[in-house]
């Protein structure tokens, strides 16, 4: 299995000024924009530590995900949410020829947390062995930055200014997110049953 990210999030969904005031930066001088680059850095890197984190994408972007099988012919569980819309199946086979499955025969089950590839019909496609399988998907809370619930955006922040202020810090535990940042975004986890353990 293999999520590939077709689209990156463009500059101008990037809350740059925003993540400036929150950073108490100087504005006004000759060379306010000098560093815009790092900060995007910054941004970019919490963006996808949040989204990590919860599962969730938080600017709409397109997505492949490959298989070498269904887990449940009956369903596909997407790897992230929320789906914004399908966009292609397709079923390569074992010598290399691709195959795109009619759009009329499967549809997508807009769950918040668990979004599925679901048939139209009892099953989805047959993938056989030694073949693979990629569906195209766009997925994202927001268009754009204004759109994001409140507490995800301030999220965001946080950790970008932990980012940026312990750029040089290499003695932090793996997988290090300050406690605010986890308290924000702890309500948008997805809920995994398993074992008897629920996480």
């Amino acid at each position: 299995m293999m999520l590939i990210e077709e689209t990156a999030i463009a500059d101008a969904a990037l809350p740059v000024d925003q993540f400036k005031a929150h950073l108490r930066l100087g504005t006004g001088f000759a060379e306010g924009s000098v560093q815009d680059e790092v900060l995007k850095g910054f941004l970019r890197a919490a963006i996808a530590a949040i989204e990590a984190r919860t599962g969730k994408v938080l600017i709409v972007r397109e997505f492949f995900w490959s298989l070498s099988e269904w887990r449940d012919p009956a369903s596909e569980i997407l790897p992230v949410a929320p789906v914004v819309s399908l966009n292609s199946v397709t079923v390569t086979d074992t010598a290399g020829a691709e195959t795109v499955v009619a759009a009329e025969t499967y549809r997508l089950d807009q769950d918040s947390q668990r979004p599925l590839l679901r048939p139209v019909g009892a099953r989805l496609p047959t993938v056989a062995s030694g073949a693979s399988v990629k569906i195209g998907f766009t997925a994202g809370m927001s268009f754009g930055w204004g759109g994001l619930p409140a507490d995800l955006g301030q999220a965001v922040l946080l950790l970008a200014a932990h980012y940026y202020e312990y750029r040089d810090e290499t003695a932090l535990g793996a997988g290090c997110m300050p406690f605010g940042v986890t308290s924000l975004i702890q309500r948008y986890r997805t809920v995994r049953f398993g074992a008897g353990v629920m996480q």
